[in-house]
Parts: C-alpha cells; structure tokens; sequence
C-alpha cells in the first residue's frame, strides 16, 4: 500500500507531518512509545504489513498474517501491547537467496509476522523524524525517491557541473558489520530520546538468528526497520562529507555558484557532491588529485567513525572521460559533443547478462507450459527492464543488443508453441497497444502477446525535486509500475481470460478508480464484475471495471453501518452513489440512499 494512502486511512498522516515539522525544528522526542503503541498505529501497520508480498510467509514461529486475522480487534491490539511490555524478539529465519550477480548468495533474515508487524509500528513513527535528518542526496530506501534520482544527480553533475572524476566506494559486508552501540547513539542524536524506544530497538538487533545465534553487529536484512537504520548509520557519512564543501559554512553570504567560485580560489578545500543510495555511493569531483584525497579520507573516517572497512578491490577513483563507472545498474561516460561533455548512459554490462539469463528462463517456462499466466510472468519481467533502464540516454541500445543476444534463443524454444507476426485483430492487445506500436513483430501464445525486448525509448531524467515533502504532497504515483505489479500478482480459480482483461482494464482507466478516481495501488485494486458471475456474467472486457478494494465491499454490502461508514470514508457525492447503485443494481440489492 502507499504509505501517504495507507496513513490517511488510519489518521497518522497529521501525525507523522507534526514529527516531520518537530524534528525539522530541532525538537526532542522523550515521548514516542505512546505514539507507537496507539491502536490506530498498530492497525496502520498490520494493514501495511498483510499489503505486503511476504504477508504469508511464516517465520520460525510457523506463523502467518492469516492467524493474527482470524483474532478480534480488541485482541489483537491488546496482544501486540502485551508483546512489547517484556519484548523479546522471537527467533529470526534466515534463509539464502542468490544475488544479484547470480554466482553467490546473501542472507535475509525473516522475522515473526508479529515481530514484523512491531517493527512497522516503530517504522511509522521513526521515519519522519529521521527523514527531517537525512541529507538531500540519499536516495535509498526513502520516501519518494527511487534509483533514477540518483542516477540523474551523477547525470547532473557530469553534464552540468563538469565533474568527471567519480570516487566508487564498495562498503564490505555493510548490513553484516553495523556497529549496534554506535547506531543506538546515533538515534539518539537525531533526536530520539525515548528510552524504552531505544532498548527495544536494541533487542531487535539482537534478535537470535537460527544457526547463528546472537548477533554482535549488524542488521538482517529482510527486517523491515533495516533499512531506516541502515540510513541512520549513514547520515554522519552524508553530512562529513557534504559539511567539507557542498554545505560549508562560509561567514559571507553566497548563491551556491559564487560560494564554490569562492571556496576553489581561496581555500584549500577539495570540490566534493555526494550521491548515496543505500550502502552504494559515491563523490563526483573535478580532478585526479581531489579524487585521491576523497577517497582515502572516506576510507580513513569509515575504519575508525563507523568501524566499517571498504573492499579494495570494488572501490575506485575514475575518470569518466576515459572510462565507464557503473551505478545502480546503469553505466555512464562522459562523451564529447562539440566544445561539451555529456553523460551517455546504458545498461550495465553485468545487468545485461542477468536479463539475459531471465529472459531465457522464463522462455523456457514457456517453452514447457505455453500458457497465458507464463507470458504474463515474462511481460512482467520485460515492461519492469524496459520501465527501469528508460532513464538510460541510449537505453535502445542496451535492449537492440539484449534482443539480439535472444532472438536465436526465442526462435528455437517458442517456434512449436507460439505464431510469431504483427499483432493482428482484437485478442489479446487492449494493453499491448499501451506500450508497443502494431507494426512490430512478436509471438502470440493463444490469445496473448509477448512484449518485445528490443522495444524503448529514452525518457528525460529529471533530478529528484528537493522541496517535495512526502509528509506534505503524498506519494508520486505511476500507474504502469502499478501494473507491473498487478501482472505479478497470483489470484486463485481465475480464468486466463479474466486476469488478461483485468490489466487491460487498470491500463485503460491508467490506474484510477472507477467511482472515486483515486489512484490506486496494485494491492487496493478489485476488477469487478459488472454482471455477476452468478447471474450470468462473463469475464469479458466489458464486463469489469476496475475499482477500489472498499468500494468493491460497498458494492455488496448489505448492512446499513457498513454502507453508510464506507460512504462518510470516500466523502462521495450524488454521482458517485449514482455509478454505486448502477452496479449495486446489476447484483440485484437494494440501492444506497443518502
């Protein structure tokens, strides 16, 4: 679920803005436990925490979402307080999943879904004083800021601000080797006083991990507080290295053009921006011998502030007119154009081959089980590339090469189970024609359509705009990413027909709901039958629409309190109550009057 929705529906959203403003202002928080354990933030996070993919996966305690759903209210908002009176932390399941390099494996640590939904209730509360702290230009694991930020900051500062050498720094083992005193003292300063906060987060670092044990350092990743946490840890890092010229105090007043003027001709400073997404950054600075400095400064502070050692052999100073530097799956150089030097970027050669060797594997599902719920998983997989890397100035480069690098392979494992032309009548390419033009090639399996690799275009990356407030303006919303996320999503005992027409039908209202017009996010969203099944409906296009998940209960419901709640919820006017019981009509019950 959205956070800005998620919020507004259990009333936190003026709460967290009032923490955000606090913490801005400098204020203390001696207080936060109350916060965290009222009723409406527990239910604000089990609601987070059962959106979520993982909901039904147990941790060592077997236990899912679907248990604590089957408890009252009451109960469970009390279960939860009981839990954090003499918290311990069960046992967290560690499991193995390969990285993203396919050759090694890395461990994720799953908590219990009680422990999970505790850790949310800490995260709702936490993040917008910690958010007021963080610097301008870290981009991960944070509210309205994404990859492309943060690619588009490096584009910046190469094409705008002529800073060709880049200080790659690779941190070892990062989430392994978090000092845990340190982070708790960093909490601290950032403004959390609470002391019953701080000893439970504690014991959330020291949660035992099956075959591990208690740990000494580090946080789990998987664990939903680590990432707000891992920021924590690396906010005195951000704010080093930008105090030392980026947001160096000078006792005269400059614009920031003049103020570098300013401090290259009259200081011996070293020129220095940073951008951080996660553990993963780097310092973008304009010569050889500033690069050098920088890097072995940050390596100096990163040993003996954070005690956290970097690998050698990851780490680098390049030059990027000479060389490609690689970030977050893009690579990018600066190239000469007339008397300028502008960013190219492309996919990453290491990301390439990770495509590839998707993209072949979902073939040979394919090839094996040509049905339509496998096409959808591969167009999943390549609207997702298509839909990241198109922030890449020469992103239809990268996708000609991955195409050409798969078309032999396509060509041999589908030739017996799929027709390969141009799109022609009308099955199966309502949504296709979202996204592709007609006049392009492609194999057809039954009624569906794979989407062609080789297919993308550029789109203008825009650096991420620092006076947005997501406590303030709410979340940016995309409704394609949306739909890549529906066409992931499973639902049992539905037909091809249905699941095909549902993401043409989000496609064609692009993501808003019928009734209300909200935005809706892949785990709000129903696609309800007009005509009911059971009176004769069909799972044809014209049958569903798609709406909000609450207004699809208002649809069916048959009791006054619950109509009327629903109805207050939304704030919807006559036209609305009037599409309502157009519907509520169709299912044969009793129209909404208000």
């Amino acid at each position: 679920m959205g956070t800005k929705r998620a919020t507004t529906y259990y009333g936190q959203n003026e709460v967290q803005k009032e923490l955000f403003e606090k913490s801005r202002n400098n204020d203390k928080f001696e207080n936060l436990y109350e916060l965290i354990t009222t009723e409406e933030n527990i239910m604000l996070a089990y609601r987070m925490v059962k959106s979520n993919n993982g909901a039904n996966t147990a941790g060592t305690d077997k236990q899912t979402i679907q248990e604590l759903a089957k408890m009252e209210k009451e109960d469970f908002v009390n279960y939860i307080k009981n839990s954090l009176n003499f918290y311990k932390p069960k046992t967290i399941k560690r499991v193995m999943i390969p990285k993203a390099d396919g050759t090694s494996m890395r461990p994720l640590g799953i908590p219990s879904i009680r422990d999970r939904i505790i850790q949310q209730m800490f995260l709702n509360i936490l993040e917008p004083i910690c958010e007021a702290k963080f610097h301008n230009h870290s981009y991960g694991f944070r509210p309205n800021r994404a990859t492309h930020h943060a690619v588009a900051r490096v584009q910046h500062l190469i094409n705008r601000g002529k800073q060709y050498y880049t200080v790659d720094i690779d941190i070892k083992g990062f989430f392994d080797n978090v000092n845990h005193s340190l982070l708790l003292k960093q909490l601290w300063q950032t403004g959390i006083k609470d002391k019953r906060v701080i000893a439970i987060i504690s014991k959330m670092l020291k949660a035992p991990i099956t075959g591990i044990g208690i740990p000494k350092k580090g946080v789990p990743q998987g664990g939903i507080l680590s990432p707000l946490l891992s920021n924590v840890v690396l906010n005195d890092l951000d704010w080093w290295i930008s105090n030392q010229w980026e947001t160096f105090e000078t006792r005269h007043k400059y614009t920031h053009r003049h103020m570098y003027h300013a401090l290259k001709t009259n200081s011996n400073l070293k020129p220095g921006f940073l951008i951080r997404y996660a553990d993963d950054f780097r310092i973008m600075t304009d010569t050889y011998d500033h690069a050098k400095r920088w890097f072995h400064a940050v390596k100096d502070y990163l040993k003996h502030r954070l005690k956290l050692d970097i690998s050698e052999t990851k780490s680098k100073v390049i030059c990027v007119k000479d060389k490609f530097t690689s970030f977050l799956g893009f690579k990018m150089k600066a190239v000469q154009k007339g008397a300028k030097w502008v960013c190219h970027s492309y996919i990453d050669d290491k990301k390439t081959e990770q495509i590839i060797n998707n993209l072949r594997n979902h073939t040979y599902q394919l090839q094996k089980h040509p049905n339509a719920s496998n096409v959808l998983k591969y167009n999943s997989v390549v609207l997702g590339i298509q839909n990241y890397f198109k922030y890449a100035t020469h992103v239809s480069v990268s996708l000609k090469h991955i195409y050409h690098r798969t078309r032999i392979m396509l060509k041999n494992r589908l030739r017996r189970v799929s027709k390969y032309g141009y799109p022609r009548g009308k099955a199966g390419i309502e949504y296709y024609t979202k996204f592709y033009p007609t006049t392009y090639k492609t194999y057809r399996i039954g009624n569906t359509l794979l989407f062609p690799i080789a297919i993308g275009s550029t789109k203008n990356n825009l650096c991420y705009s620092q006076t947005m407030n997501i406590y303030k303006d709410g979340k940016n919303y995309s409704w394609d990413n949306e739909l890549i996320r529906l066409m992931k999503s499973k639902l049992p005992n539905k037909s091809a027909e249905y699941m095909d027409n549902r993401l043409s039908k989000f496609s064609m209202q692009k993501g808003l709901c019928h009734i209300t017009k909200l935005a809706l996010p892949a785990e709000l969203v129903h696609c309800h039958h007009k005509l009911p099944l059971k009176l004769g409906g069909t799972d044809k296009f014209d049958n569903l629409i798609i709406i909000h998940k609450e207004i699809h209960k208002l649809i069916h419901a048959t009791q006054p309190e619950i109509i009327q709640k629903i109805v207050d919820f939304f704030k919807l006017d006559t036209k609305q109550i009037t599409k309502i019981n157009q519907l509520r009509k169709l299912c044969n019950l009793e129209l909404v009057v208000t």
